[in-house]
């Protein structure tokens, strides 16, 4: 139970099939690409932005009143 068998991914390849057409799946499967590619390189560049922002030095504030 909770298996993915031979014949599920063959069934689920045929509903994909007739949902879709032959002639959209390259097309689907290429955007789908595309998105991930995209959506990896965010993810990156937030990873690097989070890394380069160091923690706020306020010392050194001229606004701020040396007591």
């Amino acid at each position: 139970m909770g298996m993915l068998r031979p014949w599920h991914i063959i069934v689920l390849v045929v509903v994909i099939l007739l949902l879709f057409g032959a002639r959209r799946l390259p097309d689907l499967a290429r955007s789908v690409g595309q998105s991930l590619k995209i959506f990896k390189s965010e993810i990156k560049d937030l990873a690097d932005d989070g890394k380069s922002d160091g923690p706020a030095d306020d010392t050194d504030d001229p606004t701020t009143p040396k007591a």
